[in-house]
């Protein structure tokens, strides 16, 4: 799944929580999508209905998009797993000390970084600015203190 439409991505969530639900053999980008969704139990009723993936999700009439939010907790999985960009594991961990091991706060911290990165991004029109990220993450585990 290098680069899947819309539709292709949110029918991988579905199906990851289905055959999770089914108690189905995953593959291993599954078992991790099913992990988070399991964090999730705001999605597991959205994630059940299979219409739910024609669904538009506007920001300006309030919506999350629950599949962007997965999608965006799937890469960042992928980032801490290999320290992508440099430095994003340390930032991390400095975010999950500052919310006591709660590791799903810290990867909200993360995820808000992400965000506001990808949106400045587009609004600039320019590459994405990894040291900009990365310092972002920093910033909001020190704003804890």
């Amino acid at each position: 799944m290098f680069n899947p439409s819309r539709d292709q991505a949110r029918q991988f969530f579905i199906e990851s929580w289905r055959k999770h639900l089914a108690h189905e053999a995953l593959s291993a980008m599954e078992s991790i999508a099913a992990e988070l969704i399991g964090q999730h139990p705001e999605y597991h009723a959205l994630l059940g209905d299979a219409e739910a993936a024609l669904r538009d999700f506007r920001p300006e009439d309030g919506q999350v998009n629950p599949f962007l939010h997965l999608s965006l907790h799937l890469a960042i999985h992928e980032q801490l797993s290999i320290n992508q960009p440099p430095g994003i594991r340390e930032a991390y961990d400095a975010c999950l000390l500052h919310h006591q091991g709660d590791r799903h706060a810290a990867l909200h911290d993360v995820l808000e970084a992400l965000g506001e990165t990808i949106w400045e991004t587009q609004r600039n029109g320019t590459p994405l600015d990894a040291l900009a990220y990365v310092e972002r993450v920093r910033q909001r585990a020190g704003r804890h203190n």
